[in-house]
């Protein structure tokens, strides 16, 4: 079902070319810097440009007024960590195993990070990993997964966060999403004095719960019931205008590409912009804001209407930056490289999304940091061996096709159809209850008017594609790209 995105490319000139053991190449080309934002919680209208009554979000509003809005876009999961697997490897998440918050991705996977360090960028992450471990010597942490830089937390962190800067607990004071800004910014600044292009993954762990925000942000919501919440993303909104205060002051906003989105749906119903919240696979749960901004190349700003999903990102900066990659597993992310050239506001591929029946895995950031903090205090060396994840890579089990448990939908714009199961304690995958459903988007953005018994011809190849993609998902899950 899935096929490659990326053919060979040939008659490149190359200013220089550079090979590991992914196999990868840069061809000559601009090389922008990039910037992947990413909040923890953000639903598709929790901000003011997309028409939130209360809240304040000016550089989120500046972004989306100056740059490319997408309005259809999605994350690839309804929760966190398979979300941020998806950013990066261009896979569904339930390919690693990372079928929910807190899951390993596994470290046999291609990251974008690696990707672009074999092509010549410095690479940093900062904020919220939520991927496997912060401690060194995991092969799930951010150095495993490419970045040469990092200040990160295991999950979502808080203000005044205990984080992990490269395997060493380090304690801070201040507003959760600014701090995270401020260790991006000396990350930028020293790589732009060198010359040096760069990656910079910056994920915020806000407007998680907890919700505390800094006293400037919730005075701004003074009197209203979820003051906090609205205060966490308004001080999101300030970071955002910190990153591109300091791109200005760089002088590097215009070969800058800043790229924008959310983990999952939101909280409140009322502002995800579709049926459901955070945790669903209906369009409350998935649909998020997602604004790009690269003033070289993105002149004229605008809103798409084009579909895309998280998953899109990694093979749009491969393409982008001209990155042969002929070791790449299956890809279910497009490259959105043609919209962003104004080429196209179609996608062209339909999205499969999945919703696997397993639980999420306690990931306590700060308890397990101050764990940290207290052991390098009293120099001693951190031992606790299950929070390396040292089996991470480990496939301990095999599933057997047509494993189509959980919730699945597959989005062939406009039309969305969802494959439910029901299973009983005593049934198999293959045995148990299904509920199809079918809704038009454009007509029925709240998927409130199931259509299935009108359109049974269209159910069913629909639904043959669906399955044929999750057989193609169980057969990665099983190990076979590795």
């Amino acid at each position: 079902m899935m096929k490659s995105l990326f053919a060979a490319h040939v008659g490149w000139l190359s200013l220089f070319a550079l090979t590991c053991c992914c196999g990868v190449a840069l061809a000559e080309a601009p090389r922008p810097n990039i910037i992947l934002c990413m909040a923890d919680d953000q639903g598709w209208g929790d901000t003011a440009y997309n028409g939130h009554p209360l809240l304040k979000t000016p550089h989120l509003d500046a972004m989306a007024a100056g740059g490319l809005r997408f309005d259809h876009f999605y994350a690839a999961a309804p929760v966190c960590t398979p979300t941020r697997a998806s950013v990066m490897t261009g896979r569904h998440p339930n390919r690693c195993g990372a079928f929910s918050w807190g899951h390993p991705m596994r470290p046999q996977e291609i990251t974008l990070a690696e990707r672009l360090k074999a092509a010549g960028y410095a690479t940093g992450h900062f904020g919220k990993w939520h991927l496997g471990s912060v401690l060194k010597g995991s092969p799930v942490n951010p150095t495993a997964a490419g970045f040469d830089h990092w200040l990160s937390a295991y999950n979502f962190y808080d203000n005044d966060p205990l984080l992990s800067r490269e395997g060493t607990a380090v304690e801070l004071q201040g507003e959760s999403s600014i701090l995270t800004a401020n260790a991006a910014i000396e990350f930028i600044k020293d790589q732009n004095a060198k010359g040096q292009p760069f990656l910079a993954v910056v994920w915020f762990g806000s407007p998680h719960n907890p919700h505390r925000a800094a006293p400037q942000d919730r005075q701004l919501y003074a009197g209203q019931k979820h003051a906090d919440w609205l205060g966490e993303i308004t001080g999101l909104d300030r970071a955002v205008g910190k990153l591109q205060a300091a791109l200005r002051e760089e002088k590097i906003v215009d070969d800058t590409l800043f790229w924008y989105t959310s983990d999952n749906g939101g909280l409140q119903p009322a502002s995800t912009g579709g049926r459901n919240k955070k945790g669903s696979i209906y369009e409350g749960g998935l649909r998020v804001p997602a604004i790009i901004q690269w003033p070289s190349r993105i002149k004229t700003p605008r809103v798409t209407q084009a579909v895309a999903n998280t998953s899109d990102i990694y093979p749009t900066l491969l393409d982008i930056l001209k990155i042969d990659t002929p070791s790449q597993p299956p890809l279910d992310g497009v490259s959105l490289l043609p919209v962003i050239d104004g080429q196209t506001d179609q996608r062209g591929e339909p999205m499969g999304f999945w919703k696997f029946t397993a639980r999420g895995i306690r990931t306590p950031s700060d308890a397990w940091m101050r764990d940290l903090l207290k052991a390098q205090q009293a120099g001693k060396d951190y031992h606790d061996d299950s929070r390396l994840v040292l089996d991470a890579a480990e496939i301990k089990q095999q599933y057997e096709a047509d494993h189509f448990v959980g919730h699945s939908a597959w989005n062939d714009w406009p039309w969305k159809l969802h494959r439910i199961t029901e299973p009983s304690k005593n049934q198999s995958a293959k045995d148990s209850k299904v509920t199809i459903e079918l809704y038009n988007l454009q007509a029925d953005p709240m998927e409130t008017d199931n259509v299935a018994n009108k359109y049974p011809q269209r159910v069913a190849a629909m639904r043959e594609q669906l399955e044929a993609w999750q057989n193609s998902v169980l057969n990665s899950l099983n190990g076979e790209d590795y």
